[in-house]
């Protein structure tokens, strides 16, 4: 029969050392280090510009009654903090507040299944606005970041 050998654990590949006559002189080249960043150099990224009137202090026509996108995770976190989210919206911003919630915010609560039961019924509740949603997909992140550039 055949031996059985014991498999050996932790064993490291054999690398072939630089001087080996295998290589090919342009494999020989010593790699290039990458240079270390300053940390007190400016760092330049591009970020979008959005026009001003989406900033409070520049638009003044902002007021009540507020609207309100609420997302899925804020449904969920009022759950288990166990707040209205209609009362506590206006008791924070001391105004009228009407909650939108759009068709993929739904979509995605639907998807989470029989757990989320509650948040579905809190999200088909009449005070909140339904926002009809036209592209393709449920991801909801992005229709709600969207909507507010827009």
């Amino acid at each position: 029969g055949k031996q059985k050998k014991a498999k050996k654990y932790a064993v490291m590949k054999r690398m072939i050392s630089l001087k080996d006559q295998r290589l090919k002189p342009e494999d020989r080249a010593k790699t290039q280090q990458k240079k270390k960043e300053d940390p007190s150099a400016i760092k330049e990224r591009e970020v979008t510009k959005y026009p001003s009137c989406l900033f409070f202090q520049y638009n003044t026509q902002l007021g009540p009654p507020y609207h309100i996108l609420v997302d899925t995770n804020f449904i969920n976190f009022s759950i288990k903090a166990k707040l209205d989210i209609v009362q506590s919206m206006m008791d924070c911003l001391y105004a009228k507040c009407i909650p939108c919630v759009t068709d993929c915010v739904i979509a995605e609560i639907e998807k989470l299944g029989q757990k989320y039961r509650v948040a579905l019924r809190i999200a088909k509740d009449p005070r909140f606005e339904r926002l009809p949603c036209t592209h393709k997909g449920t991801y909801a992140d992005d229709c709600l970041v969207q909507r507010v550039t827009q």
